[in-house]
C-alpha cells in the first residue's frame, strides 16, 4: 500500500484538490483507493488522508504511516507574521524530531506555495549544511500585489517528484513568491543542482504578453529541492492543473484538436509530478 499524508493547517485551503491529484494520478497507475471492504494486493492500494496539524501533533509519530507527506498551499495562520512561519515554527517546537527522521528516510515530501514557504522557514529546503539551518527566503512579489495567474516552466535538476516533465505551464497564486538566497547560497544551489523549475517566456505567458518571472525571484526561481531530490518546493499550483480543462486556453486547443481530427486530451500539465511520487513506491 502507498500511503499519502496531506498536512492540513489553520488556513490552509489546497487540500482537497491536492487529494484528488494524488486519487487521479493514481487511477493512471492503476492503483484502487483504500477503502475498508477492500481485498486486493496492498501494493495495489493506495491511501490518500488529510490530517489536521492539531492531531498531528498530538501523535507526531503518525507521520510513518505515509510514504509521501504534503504540505499544500493557502494562507496557514492568515500569513499573519510572514507567510509559513507560524506553520513552521509549529513543527519545529511541537514535533521536530519526528518530522527530521521521516525526511531522513526513504520518503518524499512535497511543499506547494504556502507549503514550499513552511519547508524554507524550517531549513528542510535548500538544506545545504544537512543541518536544517534557514538559508533562503520566499519575499514579496517584487510588484507588491498578489498574483493570480499561470505561468510557464523549464523543469531541471534530479528529483523523482519532476521525472519526465520538461516544459510546463501552471498556474500560481501568491503574494509572497520571489525566491531570494544570499549569493554565495544561490551560487551553491545552482552548482549542486538543487533548482527544481524555473519561470520562462512559453506559450501561455507569450498569448498573454505577461512577463515570465511573475515576481522577481532569483535567477527566476520557481522550485527548488534539497540534496537527496526526495523533497521538492514549488510556488506554482501542480494539484491545480491535473485536467485538461484547467487550462486557461483549454477552449481554444478543444477547437484545434477537432479541426485537425487529433483526439482531446483529459490530462493536464501537473498530474505527471503526482504520478512520479506514486510510481517511486509503486
Amino acid at each position: 500500500m502507498v500511503g499519502v499524508l496531506i498536512l492540513k493547517e489553520h488556513g490552509t485551503n489546497c487540500e482537497f484538490e491536492s487529494k484528488y491529484a494524488f486519487e487521479l494520478a493514481g487511477a493512471r497507475l492503476g492503483m484502487v483507493i483504500a477503502t475498508p471492504d477492500i481485498d486486493e494486493d496492498p501494493k495495489n492500494i493506495l491511501s490518500v488522508d488529510i490530517i489536521h496539524m492539531n492531531d498531528l501533533i498530538k501523535n507526531p509519530k503518525k507521520i510513518f504511516d505515509y510514504q509521501i507527506m504534503m504540505f499544500p498551499g493557502g494562507f496557514s495562520h492568515g500569513d499573519d507574521t510572514g507567510s509559513g512561519y507560524a506553520w513552521a515554527n509549529r513543527i519545529r517546537n511541537k514535533m521536530w524530531d519526528e518530522m527530521r527522521k521521516y525526511v531522513e528516510g526513504d520518503h518524499l515530501t512535497l511543499g506547494v506555495c504556502n507549503g514550499f514557504q513552511a519547508l524554507v522557514n524550517l531549513g528542510l529546503l535548500p538544506n545545504l549544511d544537512g543541518k536544517y539551518t534557514r538559508s533562503a527566503a520566499l519575499l514579496h512579489n517584487e510588484f507588491p500585489r498578489y498574483l493570480c495567474r499561470w505561468v510557464d516552466l523549464q523543469f531541471s535538476g534530479k528529483s523523482p517528484w519532476t521525472e519526465e516533465i520538461d516544459k510546463i505551464s501552471l498556474p500560481i497564486a501568491h503574494g509572497e513568491g520571489k525566491f531570494y538566497a544570499a549569493p554565495e547560497t544561490l551560487a551553491q544551489i545552482k552548482e549542486r543542482n538543487l533548482v527544481a523549475a524555473r519561470y520562462i517566456h512559453g506559450e501561455v505567458c507569450t498569448s498573454q504578453n505577461l512577463p515570465a518571472n511573475p515576481n522577481g525571484a532569483l535567477d527566476d526561481i520557481a522550485g527548488v529541492t534539497d540534496p537527496s531530490g526526495r523533497i521538492l518546493g514549488m510556488m506554482p499550483h501542480p494539484e491545480r492543473a491535473v485536467d485538461f480543462t484547467h487550462r486557461p486556453d483549454w477552449t481554444l486547443l478543444k477547437e484545434l484538436y477537432k479541426r485537425t481530427g487529433k483526439e482531446m486530451p483529459s490530462e493536464g500539465p501537473g498530474l505527471q509530478l503526482f504520478v512520479n511520487a506514486l510510481r517511486y513506491f509503486k
